[in-house]
């Protein structure tokens, strides 16, 4: 397919283009992931699953939303 043709199914959004991409070679630049253990305090375990159902995410979801959100402040600021 041309990518004029696919950009215009997009554009029209009447059509699902998802089944025009090949996601087995999909992947999200600068998103290359690394395990890390990280100890938490019990109670703290309890506030990130109380916040994490609230919003309707994972206790890992949040946590990243959070560190993520913290960094870039963090970043703006040290410009």
């Amino acid at each position: 397919m041309k990518a004029k043709d696919f950009d215009k199914k997009f554009d029209d959004g009447a059509v699902d283009i998802v089944q025009d991409l090949d996601m087995t070679t999909a992947r999200r630049p600068n998103q290359r992931q690394r395990r890390v253990n990280v100890d938490f305090p019990v109670w703290m375990i309890a506030s990130l699953d109380k916040e994490a159902a609230r919003i309707g995410v994972t206790r890992q979801s949040i946590i990243k939303l959070w560190l993520a959100e913290r960094l870039e402040q963090a970043a703006h600021k040290a410009r």
